[in-house]
């Protein structure tokens, strides 16, 4: 049997999206202290077009160039960040994101703060909660620690007859792979080989290496 390629129409992708951000309202903690400054509309629209996320290859080059201006955070609970973390990361759980004692981590123009979980949903509820109140330094590692464990830790050869664009990204992939620590992933992992120089194909970063607009308006 033939199976037919399914295609989703504009009107189908924007009922995913309106989906997927009716979820992340109902799981996020409540706000009951702060204003919102952003509308529910425009975080849509962000959540559309996707801009708050940052690539693993982006990421991992900024790990093995030790990127002062990268701070990653990981909002899973406390046993599973101390099982294992991506380095140099920072563990505030999802419930404690309004805590007043993590203000000053938001709340600057410096550092670009990156969200992580096992998978995307989590890191996407902290991003949305966190831009609703102003905040504008803040992105979400595609695919969270899955996807990074799959494109990073343990990449797959692609054909030699491969496009030159895919066997870039792949010995990109297998080199920040074996500068971050090969199989590994703790906030102890073994440092970036020295005079590393991955470099990840395509476009740098959002915001590296200059100064973050953050903080709230």
């Amino acid at each position: 049997m033939n199976m037919k390629q399914i295609t989703l129409s504009p009107r189908m992708t924007l009922t995913a999206v309106l989906l997927l951000l009716a979820v992340i309202i109902a799981a996020v903690p409540k706000n009951t202290t702060t204003p919102y400054k952003l509308s529910a509309t425009q975080i849509l629209d962000e959540l559309k077009s996707g801009t708050q996320y940052l690539e693993p290859e982006q990421i991992a080059q900024m790990l093995v160039e030790k990127d002062p201006y990268l701070q990653l955070i990981d909002i899973r609970s406390l046993n599973e960040f101390e099982k294992f973390s991506l380095q140099g990361a920072v563990n505030i759980p999802l419930d404690n994101l309004l805590s007043p004692d993590f203000v000053e981590t938001f709340d600057q123009d410096t550092k670009i703060n990156v969200f992580y979980g096992n998978g995307t949903t989590q890191a996407n509820e902290a991003w949305m909660l966190l831009r609703q109140l102003g905040y504008k330094n803040i992105y979400v590692l595609r695919g969270g620690l899955n996807y990074w464990a799959e494109a990073i830790l343990n990449p797959t050869a692609p054909p030699s007859t491969s496009p030159n664009d895919d066997l870039a990204r792949y010995d990109f992939r297998r080199g920040a792979g074996q500068a971050l620590g090969g199989g590994e992933m703790s906030s102890t992992a073994s440092k970036p080989a020295a005079g590393a120089k991955a470099k990840v194909p395509g476009p740098a970063p959002a915001g590296k290496k200059k100064k973050v607009a953050g903080g709230c308006s």
